[in-house]
């Protein structure tokens, strides 16, 4: 992969560094913890397929049971990525839990390999040096390509480039600690009640963790592929227990940052430090080219005060084909696009994405992108 490409995903990622912590009025009702749970794969996506399993299935009955168990919590509120047969693009479910303000963020999938491997591991995002972890990463990555226009959504990034992947690891450098220790009470839980074997906590550069603002874990529940875990991973019992041990393991998590975090709120970006990012920001320039970031796209026509577009300043409308489009910023520096993209996102837009006008028609983003990097 190209260096200009890592650089770019790193420049969209590391305005997210900077966070400002805002405290909660005493007077105001306790916050509740919030939980967000998703589960891998679905709709079209069924995941692996190890044993003739679907992992899609599998891993919606875990969430499920899951969210059943925390939901007896009155002070606990569960927010799922998805709660039926359905396909979510990657890109939009770690932002789903940015947009409730979540405590933690937790991924279920099941694990497969070409040889008899077996075993519980649970990962938060980070670099395996080792490179052991790579393969487990990319290959739940690569659902990326099974999405329409992935090539817009993810322009640039490839998950089977280890460059690629490792620019993802900066966004959660943030919260390592915490994830780590919600990923290891949830580890030993399974590992120690459910007998497993311990494959260990580990790290490695998954898209799905990378865009959360908070302490962020995925489990792997087991091997499908194994003849003896992959039975015990889709039966009724199996899932019913490994539910149970994951439930236990965030209780335990809240517990023990029960005092730590009291009247603290989780961070977010600020404009403001969005506008330093792109003044300290090296530019990429593209030669007769505006990109802006669409936001919406509408039959009606919406006044483009920034009331109307969750306080975004500069949005223009267009019609195209029979409805308003709605763009936020137009700059022929793909660096500074990246950027009012990531804070659009973190405003409440969480699918939106980045268009490319040439000459003022508009192009496939990545035609532009390949066609000038060359």
């Amino acid at each position: 992969m190209k260096m200009k490409h890592l650089v770019f995903i790193f420049l969209a990622l590391a305005s997210y560094h900077n966070y400002a912590f805002t405290t909660i009025n005493n007077d105001a009702p306790p916050k509740k913890f919030i939980v967000v749970l998703d589960a891998g794969h679905g709709g079209h996506d069924s995941g692996n397929r190890g044993n003739g399993f679907y992992e899609k299935d599998i891993v919606l009955d875990v969430t499920l049971q899951v969210g059943k168990l925390l939901e007896k919590h009155p002070d606990i509120k569960v927010v799922y990525t998805r709660k039926t047969d359905v396909f979510i693009d990657l890109y939009r479910r770690g932002p789903i839990a940015n947009e409730v303000d979540a405590d933690i963020f937790v991924s279920i999938h099941c694990d497969s390999h070409n040889s008899q491997a077996y075993g519980i591991g649970t990962f938060v995002m980070g670099v395996d040096k080792s490179g052991k972890n790579m393969e487990t990463a990319k290959k739940e990555n690569e659902v990326i390509f099974l999405e329409e226009n992935y090539e817009e959504n993810y322009a640039g990034f490839d998950p089977n480039s280890p460059e690629s992947l490792i620019g993802l690891t900066l966004m959660q450098e943030e919260y390592l600690d915490q994830s780590i220790l919600l990923a290891s009470l949830i580890q030993s839980n399974i590992v120690n009640n459910l007998k497993r074997k311990d494959r260990s906590v580990r790290s490695a550069p998954f898209w799905v963790l990378h865009s959360s603002y908070m302490p962020s874990v995925l489990v792997e529940l087991g091997f499908l592929t194994n003849n003896s875990e992959g039975p015990y991973v889709n039966s009724k019992k199996g899932r019913s227990e490994l539910a149970s041990e994951i439930a236990k393991g965030i209780l335990a998590y809240k517990n023990s940052i029960a005092l730590a975090t009291e009247g603290a709120k989780n961070p977010v970006i600020t404009e403001e430090e969005i506008d330093k990012a792109i003044e300290t920001t090296e530019e990429r320039i593209y030669d007769k080219v505006d990109f802006r970031v669409q936001l919406a796209a509408s039959s009606k026509r919406i006044d483009t005060k920034p009331s109307n577009f969750k306080g975004l300043k500069d949005v223009d409308r267009e019609k195209e084909d029979g409805l308003f489009k709605y763009y936020y910023g137009k700059t022929s520096d793909y660096n500074k696009i990246q950027l009012m993209r990531t804070f659009a996102q973190e405003k409440g837009y969480a699918s939106c994405y980045i268009v490319a006008f040439e000459n003022g028609k508009k192009k496939k983003l990545s035609e532009v992108l390949n066609s000038q990097d060359k």
